[in-house]
This record gives structure tokens, sequence and C-alpha cells, in this order.
């Protein structure tokens, strides 16, 4: 953390470096509010203390220009008692805190560990967001045939507001066709709202996707707004649709219809403006001719049919999905090291997972493998299931639970980092390009660290 101190009394500017340079931070100074404006339009500093009374310029004009140069730049400001209406001000301005004088060490010190903390929580925010960011805008990957006519046919449709049906196994990548959709058509800058109706109870359905009003039934402590609404003016993508309760389904063609629906205990019709893509695992046909789904609700979702190939029909695309996984995992470099042997075992392999099951044995590969070892992978490594019969894998394979192996495995990347930066837990951060106080929680976690 790069502090800057701006402060005309010598013996407070010293006393003020000297406390933040004992607990390790870089500290630089300014003696009056021209040099401090000066250092702080470079916007080379993280956190800026300054007097709000200088000779000349005064800390209203340093912190307006640290904000100019750096909006993210933290600025404290110092005052007397007989001042707090100007510091007042200065928190209206921008400013993150102020501090009175006469100063006390402690409070001060507290006061820099706690802006300390909180920019690392805030670049830790940062980088969950590109994350969250990347596997939001997940891209389709593929160059074979099926997909490059699947991929023509979502970029004509994508334009048009036609209900769309994604059919295809358990980890094919529906929801990604549907972003996709979503992101070429004209609504991609408003919300993209993602439902599974498999994974939320029956009793909730209905409260979940229309809302409900307060009172509505026990529990119903206030109104509840619904995904169709938050979706509005954007995209709903409901998976597994074949999993919709049989009640429910009319209300549901109601909104496909009018787009109009009622809350759950209230009286008012409320519209929305929606584009609804659904996506189903099983055939909806079969469900219609066993009277588990309702026919009509069946035509009126079936308008665009996409059917979204498994990886076994689509085996071409292996090479060109591993190495997407391998990017967004940040061991691109390990592709590399891989041998002819490696891809030819993916691509024997019969994936009942599909993509899914694809990206998860890469993660496990990354998660377990150094560079070195990467080389050796290939055919009759464990890493893969090998083939029996219909292309299972073998009922020999012995696999610790998966939220055990990842467990030990995360302990044992952990132990290496320290033990090549000599126990330094921020090295071993910069080396595992891990935030420094997620890597202390971990340990924590894993009893090698306290306070």
């Amino acid at each position: 953390m790069k502090i800057l101190i701006v402060e005309d009394e010598r013996i407070t500017r010293i006393t003020l470096a000297n406390l933040l340079n004992k607990e390790g931070y870089e500290v630089d100074t300014a003696s009056d509010g021209e040099k401090g404006i000066l250092k702080a339009a470079t916007g080379a500093f993280d956190v800026i203390i300054t007097d709000l009374r200088l000779p000349g310029k005064g800390g209203i004009d340093i912190l307006k220009a640290a904000k100019e140069s750096n909006e993210s730049c933290v600025v404290i400001v110092i005052t007397a008692y007989a001042s707090v209406e100007t510091a007042v001000d200065a928190l209206k301005l921008g400013a993150y805190d102020y501090i009175t004088k006469p100063l006390s060490p402690e409070k001060f010190i507290s006061l820099m560990n706690n802006v300390h903390d909180y920019l690392q929580i805030r670049q830790e925010n940062k980088k969950l967001k590109k994350r969250l960011e990347r596997i939001e805008n997940k891209s389709v990957i593929g160059s074979s045939p099926s997909m490059r006519k699947l991929l023509e046919t979502v970029k004509n449709v994508a334009e048009h507001d036609y209900t769309v049906l994604v059919q295809g196994e358990s980890g094919t990548g529906k929801e990604v066709i549907a972003r996709t959709l979503h992101q070429q058509s004209a609504r991609r800058d408003q919300p993209f709202v993602a439902i599974n109706c498999a994974a939320i109870p029956e009793a909730l359905i209905e409260s979940e996707l229309f809302g409900h009003e307060k009172g509505a039934f026990s529990g119903a402590i206030q109104q509840h707004i619904g995904y169709f609404e938050r979706a509005h003016k954007g995209t709903i993508f409901i998976d597994d649709i074949d999993d919709f309760p049989l009640n429910l389904q009319v209300k549901l063609l109601r909104v496909l219809q009018e787009r109009q629906f009622v809350r759950v205990g209230g009286m008012k019709t409320i519209s929305v403006d929606v584009r609804v893509v659904c996506a189903t695992k099983v055939n909806l046909e079969m469900l219609v001719r066993e009277n588990r789904f309702r026919e009509d609700l069946y035509y009126r979702l079936h308008i665009i049919p996409l059917h979204l190939p498994p990886l076994r029909e689509r085996k071409e695309d292996i090479p060109a999905l591993v190495g997407h996984f391998f990017k967004k995992l940040g061991a691109g470099n390990m592709l590399t090291h891989l041998e002819h042997s490696f891809y030819d075992n993916l691509m024997a392999y019969h994936w009942p997972g599909n993509v899914r099951q694809l990206e998860n044995t890469v993660e496990r590969i990354v998660a377990t493998t150094d560079i070195g070892i990467a080389a050796t992978l290939g055919a009759g490594n464990d890493l893969f299931p090998a083939e029996t019969g219909q292309g299972a894998p073998s009922s020999n394979d012995q696999y610790p639970p998966y939220e055990e192996f990842i467990q030990e495995k995360e302990e044992e990347i952990i132990g290496w980092a320290l033990e090549k930066t000599g126990q330094n837990i921020t090295r071993a951060a910069e080396l595992l390009d891990l935030p420094r106080g997620t890597l202390r929680s971990k340990l924590k976690k894993l009893n090698r660290f306290r306070e």
C-alpha cells in the first residue's frame, strides 16, 4: 500500500511517516498544498492523508486532485476539533474518513490497518467480478459441422423474440447457447436471468418465478419480486422445463401467450417484456404422450427448437474445448507439455457427462498436476476413466469424495507454495495468484496459521 502524507507541521509529518514505515507501508510526504497536489495528480498512491488547513492550496484541493487522477484513491483528512464541519464536507466530496488533532497513534494505526483490509477486499472483489464476467460471458466452443449449423441457426434466431427450446443431454451446454442467444440479440444490455426448475422445491417454484405479495402465505413477511419481473426487458432462461410442475404449467402458458401474470396472493396483473428460452434434457413430446406435460404448452415452447449434440457426436471439438478450459483456469502454459496420447485418450472416451465432464476433468488435471508431470499424461493415466462396454468408467476406479479430494490437493498445493517461498505468505500468495487475505483464510482452515 503506497501512502502520501501532506502535512505542513514537520513533527506531525515525520511522526506519521515513521508510524507507517514501521507497519511496512511505503510512504512519501509533502510539506504544503502545492507539492501535495503535484504528487496526488500522478495517481500513484493508494492512500493520501492530508491536513485540511495548509499553506496555499488546502486539503479539499488535494482531495479533488487525487480523485481526478485516481478515482479509487482513499483520502483521509486531518482536522482540528473546531473544523469538523469542514471534514464532513470533505466526506461528501469523496473522502474515506477524517481524524482529529491531537492524533492518537493507536487509533491512527488501527484506521490505516482498516484501510489496508478495505483495499484488499476491494481488490479481491474486482478479481471476483472479472471471474464472474468470464463465467457470464461463456462462448460456444466448436467448429464441427453440427456446431457450425447450430450457431448459424442461433445467429438467425437471436434477432427475433421467438420463444426458443434448447434440447440436449445434461452437460452439453444448453445455458451457454441461451446466453449466446441473449448476447446476440437486441436485449444484450438488459438482464439475463437463469432459473433451474430441478433445483427449486416444487412448493416454491410459483413464488420464485412470479413473485408473491406480503402475507400471501406463512413466512411471506414482505413482497417478493420473481424471476420474470427481474428479467423485464431482457431474457429469462428456464432450464429443466421438463421438471416444471404440471399444475403450474397453465400459468406459464399464459405468460408465454400474454406476457402477463399475477403474483402469488396478489390481485394486480403484472405485464413483462421478456424473451423466453427454455431447455430440456428429455423428450418433451414423450412426456406429452404420458400426460406429464401439457400439449398446448409444448407447442408454445416448440416454436424454435434447437438441438445441442452430445460431445461424443462432435469429438473433433475436444482439442479446442480442452485448450479453452486450460486457459480459463490460467494454465495455458501446460498445453505445450501435453503429448498426443493425452488427446488420443480424450478422443477415445465416450463422455457420458458431455462438456461439463470434460471441463471437470481438465480442472482436476490442473489441480493435481505440475507442469513437469503434465508431459507424461496419456493413455492409461488414472485421471481418465477407461472405456468398458458402452464407454462407462471402469468399476475399478476408486476416487475419494470430491470435497475431500479437493481439500487434500489444496493443502498439497499451498504447502508446496509455502515451501518454495520459505513460508512467506505474501510471496506464496503471489506464486499461487491468490489475494493474500484469501490464502490466510485457507491457512486458518487448515490450522496452519494463527494471528
